[in-house]
């Protein structure tokens, strides 16, 4: 995700990071050096070098810091990114089932009923247009349990799958 523009305000004691169609807030509490009173803001950009994904800001003091996009997500419970990161986190499982299978590669593509590119694209944990219920089944294949434990609002329950 790129940003946009950021913007310091003091109002509010946070940045507000415009991306494409949202505006996130993220408090100066959360970040280091922290921006106060007596060491005001006083150079902000977005960073080119970090692929408009992330920006940079600079204190009366001379101190700087750095802050990217996954943060402000990660900090305001982006669901988007959240689901981008259950998949990342799923997608390493499986690499690391595979190399501990004794099952070979062709014989997980024939199980799994796909191709190869397909099967290679699963595996690819850059790649966030895959299902969970591919990585599930290439889970199970692979003799690995999955368990979701859902958390919050009364729901307090874990299901084995």
């Amino acid at each position: 995700m790129k940003i946009n523009k950021v913007v310091p305000n003091n109002r509010k004691k946070a940045f507000e990071v415009h991306t494409r169609g949202q505006v996130y807030l993220l408090p100066y509490a959360v970040v280091r050096p922290t921006p106060g009173r007596e060491d005001k803001i006083v150079d902000i950009y977005v960073d080119e070098e970090l692929g408009r994904e992330g920006f940079v800001y600079r204190l009366a003091s001379g101190a700087k810091g750095t802050v990217h996009i996954d943060h402000v997500l990660e900090y305001n419970k982006d669901p988007s990114y959240r689901a981008d990161m259950l998949l990342y986190k799923m997608t390493l499982a499986a690499q690391r089932a595979v190399e501990r299978s004794p099952l070979g590669t062709r014989e997980i593509i024939r199980r799994l009923g796909t191709s190869p590119a397909q099967y290679y694209r699963l595996l690819d944990q850059t790649n966030y247009s895959k299902s969970v219920r591919q990585l599930f089944t290439l889970l199970n294949i692979l003799d690995c349990e999955v368990e979701v434990t859902l958390k919050g609002a009364g729901v307090e329950s874990a299901l084995l799958v």
